[in-house]
């Protein structure tokens, strides 16, 4: 898993709430679990005019011209700025693959469903909480700016810094947080306990040998 340690980059606001998992990623393309491939059909009900199947070239499709991520202002943005309970629904963890298959490392919102909200550190993405004051002036400022806004992530630090210098801190449980500063996921974990693993083993076969003969 890719470590998270400071972000520069820019904001694509998504001022809606309870925008659930299956807008983030319909049904449909929730056959594969590459983890991978899923960029293009990211909030695919709200992107293309016309229903997408699994392996249909996205590029070929019509496209809804007032969604954010169709507009050049918003391309190659990496901060996603939602609305309260962002990630609500079904548990699939598809959702957040999506969102870091299209480019997307942080997702700032006032509150998560806590599935989503779990899974995102699995997969390398920060999702911050912030009070609704403070998503609505990242809101106003991401409106005001002129060629976009860029913000700031310093999760060291846990602090927001926005271009004109306003900072917003924010909480994170500290075990999450180094696991996604050193960039370990589950198994990153695990493996980090690698030799008491194979140590185990050893002893485990030598008191339990009849566990381990061939038939």
């Amino acid at each position: 898993m890719q470590a998270f340690t400071t972000l520069t980059g820019l904001v694509a606001p998504l001022e809606r709430d309870n925008v659930d998992t299956d807008m983030i990623i319909p049904k449909q393309f929730l056959k594969s679990i590459k983890r991978s491939g899923f960029g293009p059909n990211l909030f695919d009900e709200l992107r293309y005019l016309d229903e997408g199947q699994p392996d249909q070239d996205c590029s070929q499709r019509p496209v809804n011209s007032d969604f954010m991520l169709n507009q050049p202002r918003y391309q190659k943005a990496s901060v996603l700025l939602a609305g309260r309970n962002f990630g609500c629904g079904s548990s699939r963890e598809h959702a957040p693959w999506a969102l870091l298959d299209y480019g997307f490392r942080c997702i700032i919102a006032p509150s998560f469903a806590d599935i989503f909200y779990n899974n995102c550190f699995k997969n390398g993405i920060l999702p911050v909480v912030l009070p609704q004051a403070q998503v609505d002036i990242i809101f106003l400022a991401e409106k005001a700016a002129k060629d976009g806004l860029k913000l700031t992530i310093d999760l060291q630090q846990q602090l927001i810094t926005l271009p004109d210098g306003q900072q917003f801190s924010f909480n994170i449980d500290k075990f999450r947080r180094n696991c996604l500063l050193q960039g370990l996921d589950e198994i990153g974990l695990t493996l980090q306990q690698a030799d008491a693993i194979k140590g185990f083993e050893a002893r485990h076969q030598q008191q339990f040998p009849w566990l381990f003969a061939e038939h």
